[in-house]
């Protein structure tokens, strides 16, 4: 999936940019395009470039949006998923594209329709938009979706390999379950829709991926500190084999407070056999607020 470089934020590329600018969709298009612009795809980065046209389409047709709402798209690439929201009338679009030469590219292909932020989505101030979309990179996808669930972005829309969908979806009691489900579920909830297999890219990934979307809960959170629920989530969840009653002293002073602490959280009264991925995201937000009213 295409990736968003390390570079200067800019909205304009002065690199040269060769007279073609159609948008390719056929990996042969792509390919013959890398090429003429010099970007070879990073492996390291697990970077590939989406030729299916209906699976941009479809990605798409999921921002549900009317027009005259302000769009961000993460990682433009070569456009392929930039022109099928345009198609569809929405925006204004803003793109954030880290590789220059790509950045530049886009801007050729689709002039004054796009503004375009040549800059690292992990870094860039986030403009303010009411959906945020992207065929997300494999190794910095969980990076940039914590930073788009913590600006609380309404609606987000993402491509990503297919375990990291799961896992956001994910609820208590399966293998998936753990900190992403819950902090996904945090700031709202996620629905998976359809699997896109490995020929849709270039070049093939070695995994499936899945589009799936998060809508923003309306109301406040629900709880007072999310670092202090970050800090409960990664101690309990660091020994996902051990039993809760062995876990949760790590968070209290003693046993017994411990027990004072399961109490006042409304945890289930066998919650020490228990372990953490048996418990829902609602007794982690109940143990956070517990924590925080007691510092």
């Amino acid at each position: 999936m295409s990736r968003t470089s390390t570079g200067s934020s800019s909205r304009r590329n002065s690199l040269p940019i060769p007279a073609f600018s159609t948008v390719p969709e056929h990996p042969e298009e792509v390919l013959r395009t890398l090429e003429r612009l010099g970007v070879a795809p990073s492996k390291r980065w697990g970077q590939s470039f989406l030729t299916d046209p209906f699976v941009a389409d479809a990605e798409a047709a999921l921002i549900e949006l009317p027009p005259g709402r302000p769009i961000l798209e993460v990682g433009g690439g070569l456009g392929i998923l930039t022109s099928a929201i345009l198609r569809r009338g929405l925006g204004p679009l803003t793109v954030i594209e880290r590789d220059r030469r790509l950045a530049a590219f886009l801007e050729s292909a689709f002039g004054p329709r796009v503004q375009v932020l040549t800059a690292d989505a992990l870094e860039v101030d986030l403009p303010k938009v009411d959906c945020a979309v992207g065929n997300l990179p494999y190794s910095s996808a969980t990076r940039i979706l914590d930073r788009l669930l913590t600006a609380r972005v309404p609606r987000i829309v993402f491509l990503v390999q297919q375990e990291v969908a799961q896992r956001m979806a994910a609820g208590p009691g399966s293998k998936e379950y753990g900190r992403l489900s819950i902090f996904a579920q945090l700031y709202g909830s996620v629905e998976l829709y359809r699997s896109v297999g490995a020929e849709a890219f270039t070049p093939r990934p070695r995994v499936e991926s899945r589009l799936a979307v998060h809508t923003a809960r309306p109301d406040p959170l629900p709880v007072p500190s999310v670092p202090v629920l970050e800090r409960a989530v990664s101690v309990l969840f660091s020994s996902r084999r051990k039993q809760l009653g062995n876990l949760l002293p790590r968070l209290s002073p003693s046993k017994e407070a411990a027990e004072l602490l399961a109490k006042d959280a409304g945890w289930p009264a066998d919650w020490r056999r228990r372990r953490p991925e048996e418990l829902p995201p609602e007794a982690y937000f109940a143990l956070a607020t517990c924590l925080s009213s007691s510092r």
